[in-house]
C-alpha cells in the first residue's frame, strides 16, 4: 500500500498541462468518515492491480488536507496499520473540474452515490458507485452501480476484493477493512440494528484468512476511544469536530465539546479565538454542549452561549432557561468571560438532537416569516464531519467509551428508539 501510495503522490505532482495521462479517481463522501477513508484507499488499490487503463487509479480523500485531525480515529487507524498520513491525497492537492475539462478524470463513488451540487460539474465523469446509503442513482451502462443497505461499505469492497482478486489482500489491507466494518456495525452487534448477514460474512472471511487481526472488541473500543479524543486540537478544531449550523436572521453553530465545561473555559485567549471562528464562518452566536463523566461513568452535560452581541446573547440564553420541549433544566454558572454565558445542564439526555429543534423554534419567532423549515438544519460553509451521526443518537449518554462492549450496544439501540 505505501508504495502505491507514493507512486500516486508521484503521478500527481508531475500532473502537468493538458497532455499528461488522465487520473481515475476513487472518492469517497464529503464526511470523510472512516468508512469512507478506507473504501476509497482500498477500492483504488484494487482497481490499480485490476484495471487495464492509461489512467492511473488512486486514491482522494474528499476534505481538505488540513481537516484529518479531525477525524482523529481515521488518524488512529492510519497509524496503527503502519501508513503515513503524509502519504494521502486530498482535494486540495488535485483540481478535479481542471481535470474534467481536459477530459482527463474517470471517477469512482464510494460511500455515497449522487455527488453534491458543489460537484455537479464532475458528474459526466462518473463511471462508477458502490455505496450502502439510500440510492438516488439510477445505475446505466457507462456507470454500475452497486448499492446494498449493509452495514459499511468496506463491507461490498472486502467483497469485491475476495470475488475478483483475493490475491492483493494482505494484513495491513485486511486490517484496514476489517477496523472500517466493525466500528460501522458497532462491533456487529445485532442489538445496535446495524449489522447485516453480509456484513458478518466479510468480517469473518477476513478473520479466516488473517488469524492475527486485532480482537473485534478491543479494536471496536480503541476506535471509539480514538474517535473522541480532542487531544491535541486547536480552538477552532474542536469547534468544528462536531459541529452544525442553522440559521435565520442570524447564523448559529452548534458545538459539541467531549471536555468539561471548566477546562474548556480555562483555555488561553478564548474569546479571541470564539470571536476569530465567528468572524472566519460568519457566525452570530456560539452555543457550546459539552459532555464528560463521573467515576461512575454518568454524563455530565453542560451549556455555553457566546455572542459579542449582549442582546442575541441574552435572547438565546432566556429561551434556552424557558424551554419546555424538552426542558434543559438549566443551571447558571460563574463564568470568567464576559462574552460568554454558562450552565449547568439537568437534564442530560438532551443532545444537540434535542436542542436543534429548540434553536430552530427561536429563530422562526424571531424572524416571525417562518423561513426556517422542518427539515435538516441550513447549509453552512464547513465542510460535514463525521462525529455528527454519533451525537444525534448520543451513544456516549450512557457513559464512558472504555464502557463493556454489552453496555453501549444496549445504548445504542435505546438511542435508536428515541
Amino acid at each position: 500500500m505505501e508504495e502505491f501510495l507514493t507512486s500516486c503522490q508521484r503521478a500527481v505532482k508531475a500532473n502537468t498541462g493538458p497532455a499528461a495521462p488522465g487520473f481515475h479517481v476513487v472518492l469517497g463522501n464529503e464526511a470523510c468518515d472512516l468508512d469512507s477513508m478506507v473504501s476509497a484507499l482500498a477500492y483504488a488499490y484494487f482497481l490499480s492491480k485490476t484495471l487495464h487503463s492509461e489512467m492511473l487509479a488512486l486514491p482522494l480523500l474528499n476534505i481538505r488536507q488540513s481537516e484529518l485531525l479531525l477525524r482523529s480515529d481515521n488518524v488512529f487507524l492510519l497509524r496503527q496499520t503502519g501508513l503515513s498520513p503524509d502519504l494521502l491525497l486530498f482535494r486540495d492537492h488535485l483540481d478535479l473540474q481542471s481535470l474534467q475539462r481536459d477530459g482527463r478524470l474517470q471517477l469512482t463513488l464510494v460511500d455515497h452515490n449522487v455527488l453534491p451540487s458543489s460537484d455537479s460539474d464532475l458528474e459526466a465523469a462518473v463511471v462508477e458507485v458502490i455505496d450502502h446509503h439510500l440510492q438516488e442513482r439510477e445505475p446505466s451502462p457507462s456507470c454500475p452501480v452497486t448499492v446494498e443497505t449493509v452495514g459499511s461499505c468496506a463491507t461490498l469492497v472486502t467483497e469485491r476484493i475476495i470475488q475478483k482478486a483475493p490475491q492483493i489482500l494482505d494484513q495491513q489491507l485486511a486490517q484496514l477493512l476489517y477496523a472500517a466494518v466493525v466500528l460501522d456495525c458497532v462491533n456487529m452487534s445485532p442489538a445496535a440494528g446495524k449489522v447485516t448477514p453480509k456484513d458478518s460474512q466479510f468480517a469473518a472471511a477476513l478473520e479466516t484468512r488473517f488469524p492475527s487481526l486485532p480482537p473485534r472488541g478491543a479494536l471496536f473500543q480503541a476506535l471509539q476511544n480514538a474517535k473522541f479524543d480532542v487531544s491535541g486540537l486547536n480552538t477552532e478544531q474542536m469547534l468544528l469536530k462536531d459541529m452544525k449550523a442553522v440559521s435565520g436572521s442570524l447564523n448559529l453553530a452548534i458545538s459539541v465539546l467531549y471536555v468539561t465545561l471548566e477546562e474548556f473555559l480555562q483555555r488561553v485567549e478564548l474569546e479571541t479565538e470564539l470571536s476569530g471562528f465567528c468572524q472566519k464562518f460568519g457566525f452570530d452566536l456560539l452555543l457550546l454542549m459539552t459532555i464528560s463523566f463521573t467515576e461512575n461513568k454518568e454524563p455530565i452535560r453542560e451549556l455555553a452561549v457566546f455572542s459579542h452581541s449582549a442582546t442575541c446573547r441574552d435572547q438565546v440564553s432566556q429561551y434556552l432557561e424557558q424551554a419546555r420541549s424538552p426542558a434543559l433544566d438549566l443551571c447558571p454558572i460563574s463564568c470568567p468571560h464576559r462574552l460568554l454565558s454558562a450552565y449547568q445542564q439537568g437534564n442530560t439526555l438532551a443532545s444537540r438532537k434535542k436542542l436543534l429543534p429548540i434553536v430552530k423554534d427561536f429563530l422562526r419567532e424571531r424572524d416571525g416569516d417562518g423561513r426556517l423549515g422542518d427539515g435538516e438544519e441550513e447549509e453552512s460553509g464547513v465542510p460535514p464531519t463525521p462525529m455528527n451521526s454519533l451525537v444525534e443518537g448520543c451513544p456516549l449518554d450512557g457513559g464512558l467509551p472504555s464502557i463493556s462492549a454489552q453496555d453501549l450496544e444496549e445504548k445504542f439501540s435505546k438511542m435508536a428508539n428515541n
